[in-house]
């Protein structure tokens, strides 16, 4: 079992950046593939990126490629996401997530949120035109 506490979220404006935060505790964080997904008001939850246990590998959805990066620190127990170039259609309650599964090589499964076992609260992204 692992817990997972998001922070860093907040209200922006257009163009600017914020970085998120995933704090996790109770199991080895290496054990972990680590996903970061987003779900707008009325919307369903959708994939941003994921990373491999070891932070070789990422992917990312299209909508955020080139602007996300995810990164992780095992040492920290922590998985990051970095956001550039914020638009408003980047606003949503952003969810951290772990999954058991711990492969070299991400495949399009990770874009989809059933194989990850364990969610945070989430945080809440609101980019202000």
């Amino acid at each position: 079992q692992v817990q997972l506490v998001e922070s860093g979220g907040g209200l922006v404006q257009v163009g600017d950046s914020l970085r998120l935060s995933c704090a996790a505790s109770g199991h080895t964080f290496s054990d972990y593939t680590m996903g970061w997904f987003r779900q707008a008001s009325g919307t369903e939850r959708e994939f941003a990126a994921a990373i491999s246990w070891s932070g070789g590998h990422t992917v990312y959805a299209d909508s955020v490629k080139g602007r996300f990066t995810i990164s992780r620190d095992n040492a920290k127990n922590t998985v990051y996401l970095q956001m550039n170039s914020l638009t408003p259609e980047d606003t949503a309650v952003y969810y951290c997530s772990a999954s058991n599964q711990r492969p070299i090589y991400l495949g399009s499964i990770y874009n989809y949120p059933n194989i990850y076992d364990y969610w945070g609260q989430g945080t809440q992204v609101t980019v202000s035109s």
